[in-house]
This record gives structure tokens, sequence and C-alpha cells, in this order.
């Protein structure tokens, strides 16, 4: 096996990465991580400066029932729990009002996967409410937080067809679903996704593809730490590659580090140190290019998020000024002075822009009504307008 130096030495002079030197790459450390890093953040450079961005957001829990059972998820409650629950539609303008009053321009709906599928109180919340699925409630609510808060939705709904996703273009400015992982080890009893009908890779593959040929611009990414191999994750981002060569539709890819959580089935699995999200990073860089937005959640790591920024990421993602992260509720947001003040220590520009990033914000990706209002928030180069 050659050195892994003599590694990057051809993958600089070719400017890209095969799936054997990327999987070496994933085992580097000392001075062979420094290198990495180095060159990821050269490439990082080369597309987008020294400019790092992030998305001012609200964010809006829509449902926390879901029908899938994921080892690390605290955000999903069982529907015995009494806080298990769909935010009524008075509920869901309320948040979207107060984030449009400090500022914010993204709301970002999370909610679980299909619950009235496997939970009768979700059937019995959504006939109160008046719908017939939560897609066409999250569909309602997204139409109703445009139109009469000016937030542009950010959606992440869970696995969907290629109708509802056509359906909820209409109303979102952007949309997304992490790959996680396309090892279907973790699929097996025991594994994190044992339980978990839409955690199977094949079914977020096909939306990933359905997304890209509905001209959605998505966001999708990575969770590192709950169990898959280093070469794993190299297959998850060559994976990622790949649809985005097909269709050109993927804004950013997110590599995400496991937290474990009091009170699920992880909640003393090891978590990943920086350094893997580092080398994580910088071989993400390397196979997904220069140009490519990647990011790194800031809250997930509070002490040490910066040195992201020297591994090849160049967005923080939605940070909120008002709604806590309900999927990783243990780890508040970092405040916007504090994130400003760590971008520009690590020699960066702190930038705001929308859900949608500006190479996508266009009439060829995005519904007339959502295009009318990103132009309004835009500024000429597709940031948002301070």
């Amino acid at each position: 096996m050659p050195s892994l130096r003599s590694i990057l030495d051809r993958v600089a002079r070719r400017g890209r990465v095969a799936p054997a030197e990327a999987r070496a790459l994933m085992h580097a450390q000392g001075a062979d991580l420094a290198a990495l890093m180095a060159l990821a953040a050269e490439w990082t450079r080369q597309a987008h400066g020294r400019t790092v961005s992030f998305s001012r957001n609200v964010f809006i829990p829509l449902t926390n029932l879901c029908r899938d059972r994921c080892g690390y998820c605290a955000f999903v409650k069982a529907p015995g729990d009494p806080a298990a629950r769909y935010l009524t539609p008075d509920e869901v303008l309320a948040i979207a009002r107060q984030g449009a009053a400090h500022g914010c321009r993204e709301a970002l709906f999370s909610l679980g996967d299909k619950p009235e599928r496997a939970h009768r109180v979700a059937r019995e919340w959504l006939q109160r409410l008046g719908y017939p699925s939560t897609v066409a409630y999250l569909h309602r609510m997204a139409a109703r937080v445009l139109e009469e808060t000016g937030l542009l939705p950010h959606l992440n709904p869970g696995v969907l067809t290629y109708d509802e996703l056509a359906q909820l273009r209409e109303v979102s400015a952007s949309m997304g679903l992490m790959l996680e992982s396309v090892s279907e080890r973790l699929l097996r009893p025991g594994g994190p996704h044992f339980g978990c009908p839409d955690k199977h890779p094949a079914l977020r593959l096909r939306m990933l593809n359905d997304a890209g040929r509905l001209r959605i611009p998505f966001t999708t990414g990575i969770l590192i730490g709950i169990g898959e191999t280093p070469a794993e994750r190299v297959d998850s981002l060559f994976a990622i590659a790949a649809v985005h060569r097909r269709h050109g539709h993927i804004q950013e890819v997110i590599i995400q580090n496991f937290r474990a959580k009091p009170g699920t089935r992880m909640a003393r699995h090891p978590e990943p140190t920086v350094w893997d999200m580092a080398r994580t990073l910088a071989v993400a860089r390397l196979i997904l290019g220069p140009t490519m937005n990647i990011q790194a959640p800031p809250n997930l790591t509070p002490d040490a998020y910066g040195w992201y920024l020297l591994a090849g990421a160049n967005d923080w993602g939605g940070v909120s000024p008002l709604t806590r992260d309900h999927i990783n509720p243990e780890a508040p947001w970092p405040k916007l002075d504090e994130l400003q003040a760590v971008t520009e220590a690590a020699g960066y520009r702190l930038v705001e822009r929308l859900p949608v990033y500006p190479a996508y914000a266009g009439p060829e990706w995005l519904a007339p009504r959502v295009w009318e209002r990103v132009r309004a928030l835009a500024t000429a180069h597709g940031e948002a307008r301070v």
C-alpha cells in the first residue's frame, strides 16, 4: 500500500480521489491527517474563498410521532407518551411569526416518518386536524408559513414518493433527507436502524434520485459513529456523489457526528471524536469536490467546531436565535456572535444565506411563488439580504 502522503500528492495532481485511496485516507493520523486537512481546506478555498455560511432559522417540529425506531433518536416519542403530538396550525404559525420577528428567513420543518401508518393516535390527530396524511398536513402548513409569515420552508419529511415530492416542491425552498449510511448491516437486530423500514439505503437513494428528477434543491449527508466502518462512510459519500453527478441538485452535504442521548438504546454508545469528524470532513471534500457545500453542525461539538473549517467545511447549517435543536435537545445552538468569532478566529468570514443556496436560487429550481419570495430576500449574489 502506498504511503498516505504519496496518495495525497497523487490526488492533488489528479484533482479527484479514487475509492481505494479515500478508504486509506480515512485512517490518516498525525502529520498525515494534517496534510489531508490542508489539502481539503485548499480545495474548499478554491471554490468558496474564505466565506463560511449559515442560515438563520426557526425549528418547527410538526410531529414527534414516527413509525421508525432508531437506536439513537430522542426526538421521537412513543404513542403512549404524554409528549407525543402534532403541532396545531396556530402553534405552527406562532413559531413562524416569532421567527420572522427575530430576523429568521428559514422555517425548518422536521417530523417523524409516516406515523399514521403505524400508530392509531397519529391517525386520530390527523382526523381531528382534518387531513388525510402527515404529508398533506405538512403541505398545508408550509404553504401557510410561506404565505402568511414570509419565511422560506425547508422540509425534512422522511422518505417520500415521487408524487409527494412534487407536491411539496410547490411550497418549499429546499428539502432534505439524510442518507446516513449505505450500510445494510445497520438494519440487522441490535443495529441502530433495526425496526426502521424507512432507513433502508435503497429507499433513501431512490428518493435522492427522485428529488433530482424534480429539480429540488436538496440537502443530504451521513451520520458518523453509529456503528458504520470507515470504509462504509466512504461508500456512502461516493453514493451521494454519484447521485449529484446524475442530477446536479444536491446543494449541501452534512457530516453529522452521533451524540449519545439518555433514554435511547445507544445511550452508552461511544461518540466519534473531533479527529474522526475532521478526517471524515476532509475525505468528504476530496470525494465531493471543491464546489460542494459541506456542512458540520457547530452545536454538536461546542468546544472545537472551529477545527472543521480547517478540514474542508464551509457551512454551519441552520442556527436559530429562537428555538432549540429538537433533534439534539442536549446541544444548544451557539450564539451568533460566538459563531462569528469562531469563524473569524479560523481566518474566515461569516455570511448569512437562505435555505436555498445562491446557485439554486432561480426559477429553474423553485416553484413560482417560492421564487418570488426568494427574490425579495436575496442579494444579487444570492445571499440573504440583511
